[in-house]
C-alpha cells in the first residue's frame, strides 16, 4: 500500500556532488520522518540522515556539513544533497518512510524502498 522509489545515484569523482530524492505513494495520510541510510560492501546498514514533518534534522557525523535532507511534505518526497563525497560514503543508499499512517487502514507502517547505488571514486 506504500511504496518508497529512490533515485540520482550514480557514479561520481571524489569532492563530487549528487542529489538523491525519494518518492513515496500509495494510500499515504501522512508520513512523521523520512530517512536515509546506506550500506557499503560487508557492512551493515547504517544511518545517515532524518527529517520529521516539522523540519528538524539529524545526521550522522560522518556526514554532518556535507549531506542536507529535505522533503516536501506537499509530495512526500524527500532529498539528499551530497556534496565533497568521499569514496567512502560509496554504497547502496535506502530511503525509509517513518511512522506512516496508511489511509485506508489508518494502520502506522515503516516502508523502505529499494536503494540507489552511489560510487564515489578516488
Amino acid at each position: 500500500q506504500v511504496q518508497l522509489v529512490e533515485s540520482g545515484g550514480g557514479l561520481v569523482q571524489a569532492g563530487g556532488s549528487l542529489r538523491l530524492s525519494c518518492a513515496a505513494s500509495g494510500s499515504i495520510f501522512s508520513i512523521a520522518a523520512m530517512a536515509w541510510y546506506r550500506q557499503a560492501p560487508g557492512k551493515q546498514r547504517e544511518l545517515v540522515a532524518t527529517i520529521i514533518t516539522g523540519g528538524s534534522t539529524h545526521y550522522a557525523d560522518s556526514v554532518k556539513g556535507r549531506f542536507t535532507i529535505s522533503r516536501d511534505n506537499a509530495k512526500n518526497t524527500a532529498y539528499l544533497q551530497m556534496n565533497s563525497l568521499k569514496p567512502e560514503d560509496t554504497g547502496v543508499y535506502y530511503c525509509k518512510g517513518e511512522g506512516v499512517v496508511v489511509s485506508t487502514t489508518g494502520r502506522l507502517v515503516d516502508s523502505w524502498g529499494q536503494g540507489t547505488q552511489v560510487t564515489v571514486s578516488s
